[in-house]
């Protein structure tokens, strides 16, 4: 089964209150924005219908209209912050967007994710029939083992 240009919409998530690397959904990587690299594989997935980029932050829906996506609306205070879920984020994105069969979540942090990689999700589970899926990758070790503080802080 292979994807045809369906009613799915790739919701973009980017917030303006990152606190690890501010700003970092417009820092350039190799020659684009951040949220550039999410916003070709989106478009280019030949399943998404619709591209549209959820924020808060003016500088953010900007670059994303530069870059090829919708930003129909802006995301309210409520839904940018760091206790907010992506759930009610789509949520909202729905709301202000109807008539969408299927949702895709594309966080801009994964920039190496491309246009066939959304694709071979949408066809694998419609394939199975399943509802939903999600993408995960398997770890060497528990994820709370990774991080560390070293003796200097």
């Amino acid at each position: 089964m292979s994807p045809q240009t369906g009613n799915v919409l790739a919701v973009i998530t980017a917030r303006g209150g990152s606190k690890g690397l501010p700003r970092k959904n417009v820092l350039p990587l190799a020659g684009r924005p951040l949220i550039g690299w999410t916003i070709a594989a989106a478009r280019g997935a030949t399943c998404v219908g619709r591209v549209v980029v959820s924020t808060d932050d003016d500088e953010i829906a900007e670059v994303a209209k530069a870059q090829g996506a919708d930003v129909p609306f802006m995301r309210p205070a409520d839904l940018a912050t760091d206790s907010a879920t992506s759930v009610a984020v789509l949520r909202h994105a729905l709301q202000a967007c109807p008539g969408h069969d299927f949702v895709v979540l594309l966080q801009p942090t994964s920039p190496l994710r491309l246009a066939d990689d959304i694709d071979a999700a949408y066809t694998h589970m419609q394939g199975l029939g399943a509802p939903s899926c999600v993408s995960i990758c398997e770890v060497d070790e528990s994820p709370w083992l990774m991080y560390g503080q070293s003796e200097d802080g």
